[in-house]
């Protein structure tokens, strides 16, 4: 099949669409109504950490502007939103008593998403730390699994029951590799040390919440989303072939086995020496807990070679303006690799997407490129389907352009343009598309 001739009847009629966001790239009201800064806050602090300076003050000023956001949903005819609540805005210190204006926040969005008929796909954590723990360590302390399994426990008890699905982290490797390892994300430090401890940790916390939030008698799907991609050899050598292996541990192979096999995999534990995560007696056990699902963060392949663990061989295929190779189909091989090499119960596309240099231009975006990616990648998720894979769900990344991070506001991932200086909001001709496609019956 053609990706120009996909259409929607051809997935199950439960299929799962959706767009997806985070809450510190979108909501703005950085300290409004009580919220405590979060890791992000004070790295967007740090002179030269943000491409073009900015920070998360104001963002898409999704806190004030949510109502007109929810309609916008709604009108592309997604059926799925998923977003992310920040752990600082209901808790401000991470421990200690909850804030609820802001809970009275999400409590407003939720309602007013279930009031449309659009499913609530709920993640707890998807990078802002609260500040405040992170001066006690944050995630490369053991203490922090505590605290997060009560944030993620009170969250599910007021709002389990409308919730359709659960994630607990998003991106743990993001989280613990870019932030305590190489410091180009919040925190900023640079450990191995502490980023495999921040790794185990983020891990432990994820099954001892899941523990937690299932002692309530909750029936929501619960589950993680990692960020995934098949690794290549850049060349023929075997020191780039060895290294390619040793990138698939660090990357893939480490979360999905202790996930899903109850333990690290040996050749990267025997890489880290010293540096090996703190694993402490019934660790592994609480870490595999069942899953309802696994969500893949899909954006392109990668390349590895002996001397740069991300060296992208020369392939001729389009770049984003991330400098991401775009290729499809590495996430019809990634979805089958997952389903044959650990049977989850459920895939979830939880994000996909692509940035590239969008022009606002007589009130029109013309971003063909996204539009090809897009309708690409929901047919490379067909294939996977087809081939017996078991996937729900697919997710564009993003609802609307957005703070991207140490970027800025300088890379464009959304389905929807965003105006920073008058916060207006512009379906992009790839918007335009994924709504005619969800409308076909």
């Amino acid at each position: 099949m053609t990706p120009e001739k996909i259409t929607r009847p051809q997935f199950p009629k439960n299929f799962i669409w959706g767009v997806a966001t985070s809450s510190f790239q979108i909501e703005g009201a950085h300290d409004a109504d009580g919220k405590g800064p979060s890791v992000w806050d004070s790295f967007c602090e740090i002179n030269g950490k943000i491409a073009d300076g900015s920070n998360g003050h104001v963002a898409c000023e999704h806190y004030l502007r949510w109502q007109e956001d929810v309609d916008l949903i709604a009108g592309l005819g997604v059926n799925a939103y998923r977003f992310s609540i920040s752990w600082p805005r209901v808790q401000p210190d991470g421990q200690g008593d909850w804030n609820e204006a802001g809970f009275a926040f999400y409590d407003r969005l939720i309602n007013a998403l279930k009031a449309k008929g659009i499913e609530v796909h709920l993640t707890l954590n998807h990078w802002d730390l609260p500040q405040a723990l992170q001066d006690q360590g944050g995630w490369a302390k053991r203490e922090v699994c505590e605290h997060f399994t009560r944030y993620a426990t009170e969250v599910a008890r007021r709002f389990g029951s409308r919730l359709d699905s659960i994630c607990t982290h998003n991106e743990p490797w993001v989280i613990a590799i870019l932030g305590y390892e190489q410091g180009i994300f919040a925190p900023g430090i640079k450990s191995r040390a502490q980023a495999m401890a921040a790794v185990h940790h983020l891990l432990l916390s994820h099954g001892m919440a899941l523990q937690a939030m299932r002692g309530l008698g909750l029936k929501t799907a619960m589950g993680i989303v990692l960020n995934l991609s098949p690794i290549y050899p850049a060349s023929d050598d075997p020191k780039d072939i060895a290294k390619a292996k040793l990138d698939d541990g660090l990357i893939l192979r480490h979360y999905m086995d202790a996930l899903m096999l109850g333990s690290y995999p040996a050749d990267v534990i025997a890489h880290l020496g010293t540096d090996a995560p703190p694993v402490v007696s019934g660790d592994m056990a609480t870490i595999a807990q069942p899953l309802d699902f696994v969500g893949v963060n899909y954006y392109t392949r990668n390349f590895s070679s002996s001397g740069n663990p991300w060296d992208v061989a020369s392939t001729g295929n389009l770049v984003t303006d991330m400098g991401w190779e775009v290729y499809p189909q590495g996430l019809t091989e990634l979805l089958c690799r997952l389903h044959q090499d650990y049977q989850p119960r459920l895939l979830l596309v939880t994000e996909n997407g692509a940035a590239f240099k969008d022009q606002l231009v007589d009130g029109v975006v013309n971003d063909t490129a996204r539009l090809d990616y897009v309708r690409d990648h929901i047919a490379a998720t067909h294939a996977a389907l087809q081939q017996g894979v078991p996937v729900g769900a697919y997710f564009a990344w993003s609802l609307m352009d957005n703070f991207e991070w140490a970027s800025g506001y300088a890379k464009r991932f959304g389905l929807v343009h965003v105006d920073f200086e008058t916060q207006k909001r512009t379906l992009k001709y790839s918007a335009l598309w994924y709504q005619k496609f969800l409308s076909e019956k």
